[in-house]
Parts: C-alpha cells; sequence; structure tokens
C-alpha cells in the first residue's frame, strides 16, 4: 500500500507531533500514515480524561481526543456504542448525500448497525477507486467488548460474523487502500473477541495511565479552576504529581471538585491516604495498599536476612538494577510471620506495598480483564512491592486440567509473562509469600523471575522462644525478666512461631491485666496447657519444604541445616 498522502494524516496539519502528542498519539499515526495499519484497538486507561494539546491545553475524554487532535482534517467521523447506535460526530452533510441514507433514523442495534457502517465505507471507498470526490472516513466503536465480547465462540454464528466484518474493515483491499481509520476502544484486551485482537492487520495501542509529568501538567490546566484546593501547591505542581502518580486523572479532577466545593486546600501530608484511595477506587478491590508502617528493625532475629535485603534496598536507591532481584519467595511454616517481613520490607526501602486480592471472577474472561487492568496500574507506579500471599493457590499451574477450563493456566501464563518482563527490573519487585513452596509452578520460581528465596523459621532453641515472648510483651508494655530464662526452659514450646508467640503474649497481658499476675506466673500459666496451633508433623513438612527452597544456606539457622524436625 502507498503511504496515505498529507492531505488525509492523522492529527493537525502544521501541528508540533514530536512535543505535543503522547508516545501512543505517535505510535499510531505514524502506523496509519504509512499506510500499515488503519484499524486500532484503543485499550487502556481509555475512560480516563486526557490532555488536549492544543493552543490552550485543556482536559477532554479520550473521544475528544480522538476527533479534536487525530481526525480534524476527516471529512466524516462516525460513531457507534451499544447505548446510542450510530452517530454522526462529525459531516453530517457529507453523510446525508449517501444514496443508502434516506433520512431514516441510523440502526441501534449491534448487527445492523455494523453492517450500515460496512456499506458505507464500501461506498465512499469505490468513489475513490472510480476517481471521483470521496470523503475521508473515522469511526469510533466505543466500548467495543461490550459489542464484541470475548465470549466462548462455540456456535455463537452471529456474534462471529458481527467480528468478521468489523475485521474487514482493516483487510479489505478496497478500504485498506482509502482513507478510513477505524478506532475499537475496549478498556481491557481480553473482553474483546479474539478474532479482532489477534488479527495481525489491526493494531492493539495502549493508553497509558499518566505519568508524574502528565500529572503536572494536568495540575496547572486545572489551577485556575481550583484555587483553593490547589493553594499550596500553586507555584510548584511537582509534589502532588509525584505523591499521585498511579491514580486517574478522572479521579484526581474529582477529588479537587469536591476539595474546592468544602473550601479545603489539598494537604501534603494527606497525598499518600489520597493515592490509596483513589487507586483502589480506580482498581475496584482488586488490589490493596499495605501501609508499612515498620522497618526491618522491628522484625525479630533473622539477621542474615535482614542484610541481604538492606543490601538490595540499598542497590535500589542507587538505580544500580543489575543486581537487584526481580521477585522474593518467602517461604516458611504457617505463623512464621510472612506478611509481616513483607511490611516490614516496604517501611525500610520506603515504596508502596500492593498487594493482589479477589483478581479471581466466576464470569468468562474477567479473571485475564481484571489482571490486566492490575498490570497497567503496576506499571504506573513506579517502583513497588507486588504481594502475593498464598501464592500456591493464587497464581495457577501451567496444566490446570479441565476443572476450571483452562483458566487457571491462563493465570500462571499472564503472571509468568509479566514477572519475567526486562522492562519491569528496578521498577516491580514481586513477593510472594507461601507455607507450601512445593506447589507454586517451578517456572514461576525460577531466576528472572523469583532470584532470592528466603525461608523463615520457627524457633530453634528455648532461649529464643522465651525472646521471642519477651519481646512481643514488651510491646504490650508487660516486662518479662531476661534472667529469668532459666526456671521457665523446660516449658518454652518447640517450633514457636512469630504467630503463636503473638497469641501467648496477648494471654499474657490479659493474665497480668485481669487476674494481677507477675507477668512470670503469667507466662508459667499460659505455658501450662500449652497445644501448638499446628501439628508438629505438619510444621516439621513445612521446615522441610522452607530449608530446600532457600536461594542460601546462610539463611538457615545451623541447628536446623542437618537433622529431623519431628
Amino acid at each position: 500500500m502507498e503511504p496515505k498522502s498529507a492531505d488525509k494524516d492523522l492529527a493537525s496539519p502544521g501541528s508540533d507531533k514530536e512535543t505535543s502528542l503522547p508516545a501512543w498519539a505517535l505510535e499510531l499515526i505514524g502506523q496509519y500514515e504509512s499506510g500499515s495499519r488503519n484499524q486500532f484497538i484503543l485499550h487502556g486507561n481509555v475512560h480516563d480524561r486526557l490532555i488536549l494539546p492544543l493552543k490552550q491545553p485543556e482536559l477532554g475524554s479520550l473521544h475528544d481526543f480522538l476527533i479534536r487532535i487525530l481526525m480534524p482534517s476527516f471529512d466524516v467521523v462516525l460513531n457507534f456504542d451499544l447505548g446510542n447506535g450510530i452517530r454522526i460526530d462529525k459531516g453530517g452533510e457529507t453523510f446525508t448525500q449517501w444514496p443508502a441514507f434516506k433520512g431514516q433514523d441510523l440502526p441501534r442495534a449491534p448487527r445492523p448497525a455494523i453492517e450500515t457502517l460496512t456499506h458505507y465505507f464500501r461506498y465512499t471507498a469505490n468513489l475513490a477507486r472510480l476517481g471521483k470526490p470521496a470523503p475521508h472516513v473515522g469511526c469510533i466503536i466505543r466500548d467495543a467488548h461490550l459489542l464484541a465480547p470475548a465470549l466462548p465462540q462455540g456456535l455463537n454464528y452471529d456474534l462471529n460474523a458481527l467480528a468478521f466484518l468489523m475485521r474487514d474493515w482493516s483487510s479489505e483491499t478496497l478500504l485498506t487502500e482509502h482513507a478510513l481509520v477505524t478506532f475499537l476502544v475496549a478498556e481491557n484486551l481480553n473482553d474483546l473477541h479474539p478474532l479482532l485482537v489477534n488479527h495481525p492487520r489491526a493494531s492493539r495501542i495502549k493508553v497509558p495511565l499518566p505519568e508524574s509529568a502528565d500529572l503536572a501538567s494536568a495540575f496547572r490546566i486545572m489551577a485556575p479552576r481550583y484555587p483553593t484546593a490547589l493553594a499550596p501547591f500553586k507555584d510548584d505542581h511537582t509534589a502532588p504529581a509525584e505523591a499521585l502518580r498511579g491514580a486517574t486523572l478522572a479521579s484526581i479532577e474529582s477529588l479537587l471538585k469536591t476539595k474546592e466545593h468544602a473550601n479545603i486546600a489539598l494537604a501534603e501530608a494527606d497525598l499518600s491516604k489520597l493515592k490509596k484511595e483513589l487507586i483502589e477506587n480506580d482498581c475496584n478491590g482488586l488490589i490493596e495498599f499495605i501501609e508499612p508502617k515498620k522497618n526491618l528493625d522491628a522484625l525479630y532475629g533473622q539477621e542474615k536476612i535482614k542484610t541481604w535485603i538492606r543490601q538490595d534496598i540499598e542497590l535500589w536507591r542507587k538505580n544500580d538494577i543489575d543486581a537487584l532481584p526481580k521477585g522474593y519467595l518467602i517461604c516458611g511454616p504457617v505463623g512464621t510471620g510472612k506478611t509481616f517481613m513483607v511490611e516490614c520490607i516496604a517501611g525500610e526501602a520506603a515504596v508502596p506495598v500492593v498487594k493482589l486480592k479477589n483478581f479471581r471472577d466466576k464470569w468468562v474472561g474477567s479473571t485475564e480483564s481484571n489482571l490486566e487492568k492490575i498490570f497497567r496500574l503496576l506499571r504506573a507506579l513506579g517502583r513497588c512491592y507486588v504481594f502475593i500471599d498464598e501464592a500456591d493457590q493464587t497464581m495457577g499451574k501451567r496444566d490446570s486440567g479441565s476443572n476450571d477450563s483452562g483458566l487457571s493456566g491462563r493465570v500462571y501464563s499472564m503472571l509468568a509473562q509479566e514477572m519475567s518482563d526486562s522492562e519491569n527490573r528496578g521498577k516491580i519487585i514481586w513477593v510472594l509469600a507461601t507455607s507450601r513452596p512445593d506447589l507454586v509452578e517451578v517456572d514461576l520460581k525460577r531466576p528472572g523471575r523469583v532470584d532470592v528465596k528466603i525461608p523463615i523459621f520457627p524457633t530453634t532453641t528455648p532461649k529464643e522462644g522465651y525472646n521471642l515472648i519477651r519481646a512481643l510483651c514488651k510491646r504490650r508494655g508487660v516486662e518479662i525478666d531476661e534472667t529469668l530464662l532459666g526456671e521457665m526452659e523446660a516449658a518454652i514450646p518447640d517450633r514457636l512461631t512469630p504467630g503463636a508467640a503473638e497469641a501467648l503474649s496477648v494471654k499474657i497481658y490479659r493474665l497480668v491485666k485481669v487476674k494481677k499476675l507477675k507477668p512470670i506466673e503469667a507466662l508459667a500459666a499460659c505455658l501450662q496447657d500449652y497445644q501448638p496451633p499446628v501439628d508438629p508433623k505438619v510444621m516439621a513438612f513445612q521446615i522441610e519444604l522452607a530449608i530446600k527452597e532457600a536461594s542460601d544456606l546462610e539463611f538457615v539457622p545451623k541447628e536446623l541445616r542437618q537433622g529431623t524436625f519431628s
């Protein structure tokens, strides 16, 4: 195909494309103007507000961006969605010259609407082929996944036919040689019919969440409208832009409207909390921010592990990422404090921890769509830890069988691909936690996805157990004399986990406050009929698994490197 002529270009004639347009728009323009693509699947942050790079920049929707920025020179721009049917956004007089148009209402139902659009596209392309004046046509299909969803295909002939027609817009020679451009807008690729998504003649263009520089520009645009809300930052919008990175412009603008209406300024001290609320809202409960209020000093023992992690964090701060792990696997028996360790690591590094929550869904395609949305957010956040608890249950299996229609295998594939993406090194560190590392797929635990495997264990000596109980009681204001270990040594449980010790410290505190016992007496009373919360055989099995997984034997206490665990 010959490159399209200048009068068919996307974007305003004479605009400074290199400086004013975002990277995704420049990629799209290059593909269209070279003649290599005329259909674009826009996915990602497609429902957000965008900066319209006009002489006087303003905020608008993606729809505004496409019409006002990318297609100002097109003669006809059509738009279709399930609610409104076909609408003429531009060039109504030109469109009505079509002989097949007889003044009737344009169809609203999907099949007749797509057939009508196809018919019109062919009509204009035939005019051009005959050497007659032909309008340059653009078409936007909003929420295309509702029109052509990624449902099980089976014998759904009507849905497949609809997808085929839309696919023809980018593959039929008559249409690709004419000045036609079509945009299929869907937030997540996994929601859209595979005949469209996987078609090699259609270009998949991701609209990303705004970067810090984008947010700073947006704040400058919004400042005149929200003078009170943005008063603390009127001279410099860098701080709120950096702090709110990962949130959508729409959610930020909504926040500013609320603040302005209440005559309240946006306080710098509140930015972290506001970011958490905005992003969790945008993600509809798919993720949770863990606020790290502790650092590695709060972690009892584990000196070798703390030293290693601090070295990694120092490399990260220096942006020396060649030796930085892409992921950690934290494994150990139930109750050994895996989640607590993640909080301490994040507090030490002073970066957000994003915990993946209920991304699995019963609806076909929804789980994959949820993951796609989560990955988009993670890439926008900048540096963060991604915490996956109970990784053996959450991360799927390579061969999931037929019990879940292959869902587990698709989850595994998506997570494996994202974890190994080299673009994420130095930005995202994955942290998997499990008491059953043997059930996590081997490929997910390999170097390049998980580089450091950290085992954590219960106490190995009575002294360790005694000091652990003392440390947890001290946090509650109950002091147990260090010198009294001798008289309690025989009663201290073997293989005491932080979880079990935490429960003991609560009971000790209660006895001290309610029955007025001395701390050592309360401890003795609690240990008199103590029963371990985890079966010793299960504990021994999980300890052995953690030892086998350790990426460095220095992480394993000498007492556990040899011997039995029963």
